[in-house]
């Protein structure tokens, strides 16, 4: 059957989905957490439909998933008070907590989480088109992500616990919190991306405000209670409603310390130039990329296809992390296009909820459209689309295609398409492709494919000079989160891995006295009567 016609055919009627992956009813949250209270809110709402659409009696409709507050700029001035007050100029009770409260307060905050798996699963589902394979493991990542950040900061704590003697001055150096930190994470893992930077900046001692996505952003009500009770009123608060209307009120404060951010560098740096002090601002910044794969002439063919088409295709390409380039040495380009059409004709397109399901519908509104628009500027400079069907739209669905040869002539060669469109590049000279990089506004990633050491050495020493992470024979990837996550140029500011993440969301601070007699003695005092959070050598197991 054409793929257009098995697309008009994917879409179920309710009693067609699994019971265990309904939704029973509409989900319109009507509260907001604010200073330890789940605040009602009675003002306008912003509707949320699923990308995946549902056969009725009346026709094909996107299912109508609930709503969630438009907070007014008021609301949002209140919240950022309630996380002001919470700091109160690292004088409140969570910034000058024992390390170990705070870890104990995150740990809880992990076990009750766990209750809400299902509910957050299937939310994610719905709300962004994410299969049940991926959206369970981003829930399950993200408690593993939860319990590796405390353990990392006991270890930290632990290694800073002891006191240190330089020319007569005794000193001991820990890390302190930075103050209020506004988080913003993507659409694409609105769960996990958003954690990676909430709870290590909670952690570390700071109050967070939370500002969910735009899409996935109900997958948060279930955990809203969660955070009201396990933490202190006014440590984590939640603000929802459009960017426009809550961050400027927000940065324009002047009372944001920090602000992480996953998602464009476009919007990243509007948000920044609206603090009236850039300079007191930390940023944590996670951007855009462009990441290439290079296969190189004696490439392993079937594995860079395998890794290819997932590091281009998981999750229908919306990762930042994906394969949005290939440049093919031109003595394989046509043996390897072969084999990439074929792993594409192999995946399954469904609903969220179908086993091994590889195509999903797409979340975000006139995606389809503008993934039409790079296919057909490519084909009318000079593109094909290799596989066959390549490209085929139905309402949110988009079947992948693999555009070749690409140059610089057209759009999908410079802009990030965030979507299942493959270009690919020949080259003759490796050269080519390295120049690309050199060129790139973004500097995340690479892939390279190749068996001879000599050759791969000669890629690596000027890439890492270019880019974050070469990957050899394997695809581009965030993971595994003890490793360091960031970019160059337009990909990043800031580093984030489990440990690095901690680092960022703190700074190094230390007390310090001359080493006379009376200083000992006040310090062992302090010490050992446990009189100061601070200055202590408790170990923490």
């Amino acid at each position: 059957m054409p793929i257009l016609e098995q697309m008009k055919e994917l879409f179920p009627a309710e009693a067609g989905i699994p019971a265990e992956f309904r939704m029973a009813e509409p989900l319109c949250q009507t509260e907001y957490l604010a200073d330890g209270e789940l605040r009602r809110w009675d003002g306008p709402v912003q509707e949320v439909y699923s990308p995946v659409h549902v056969q009725t009696p009346e026709g094909l409709k996107q299912q109508f998933l609930g709503s969630y507050p438009l907070l007014s700029a008021e609301k949002v001035k209140e919240v950022l008070e309630a996380a002001v007050k919470a700091y109160a100029n690292g004088r409140g009770l969570w910034p000058t907590s024992p390390v170990a409260e705070r870890i104990a307060r995150v740990e809880e905050f992990a076990l009750r989480m766990k209750s809400k798996r299902a509910e957050v699963v299937r939310l994610l589902m719905w709300e962004i088109g994410k299969s049940y394979r991926d959206a369970a493991s981003e829930f399950d990542r993200t408690i593993d992500y939860i319990k590796s950040t405390a353990f990392a900061l006991k270890d930290l704590d632990n290694t800073s616990s002891r006191f240190v003697v330089e020319q007569e001055i005794i000193s001991q150096i820990r890390r302190a919190p930075l103050g209020v930190v506004l988080c913003m994470g993507p659409f694409n893992y609105p769960l996990n991306e958003t954690f990676t930077t909430l709870i290590p900046a909670v952690i570390m001692g700071n109050t967070v405000i939370c500002k969910p996505p735009k899409l996935g952003t109900l997958l948060y009500q279930p955990l809203l209670e969660i955070f009201r009770d396990v933490f202190p009123p006014g440590v984590v608060n939640f603000v929802y409603g459009r960017g426009a209307n809550i961050i400027e009120p927000l940065m324009a404060s002047g009372k944001i310390d920090v602000l992480a951010f996953i998602g464009t560098s476009k919007i990243a740096d509007a948000v920044k130039k609206q603090h009236p002090k850039p300079h007191r601002l930390r940023s944590v910044l996670g951007l855009d990329a462009k990441n290439p794969a290079i296969i190189m002439p004696d490439a392993d063919l079937d594995l860079a296809v395998e890794e290819c088409r997932l590091g281009a295709l998981s999750y229908n390409g919306q990762r930042c992390t994906a394969l949005k380039i290939i440049f093919v040495h031109r003595e394989v380009a046509e043996a390897f296009l072969t084999k990439f059409s074929a792993a594409i004709a192999r995946l399954k397109l469904g609903m969220p909820w179908d086993e091994n399901v590889a195509v999903t519908p797409l979340p975000e509104t006139g995606k389809t459209e503008y993934l039409q628009g790079l296919v057909a500027d490519a084909v009318a400079h000079g593109a094909r689309v290799v596989n066959p069907e390549g490209g085929a739209t139905y309402r949110t669905l988009f079947y992948p295609a693999l555009l070749y040869p690409v140059d610089g002539a057209m759009r999908v060669y410079h802009e990030e398409q965030f979507g299942p469109v493959i270009p690919v590049i020949p080259f003759d000279d490796l050269d080519q492709p390295i120049r690309y990089i050199e060129e790139s506004n973004y500097g995340q990633q690479v892939s390279l494919f190749g068996r001879d050491p000599e050759a791969i050495a000669r890629m690596i020493d000027p890439l890492v000079n270019q880019l974050c992470r070469v990957n050899i024979n394997s695809q581009c990837q965030r993971g595994p989160d003890s490793f360091p996550f960031t970019g160059r140029k337009d990909s990043a500011e800031g580093t984030l891995s489990v440990s690095d993440a901690l680092r960022v969301f703190s700074i190094r601070t230390l007390v310090a006295a001359k080493g006379n007699d009376m200083n000992k003695e006040l310090i062992n005092r302090i010490v050992r009567e446990h009189k100061s959070n601070f200055l202590s050598t408790d170990y923490l197991f």
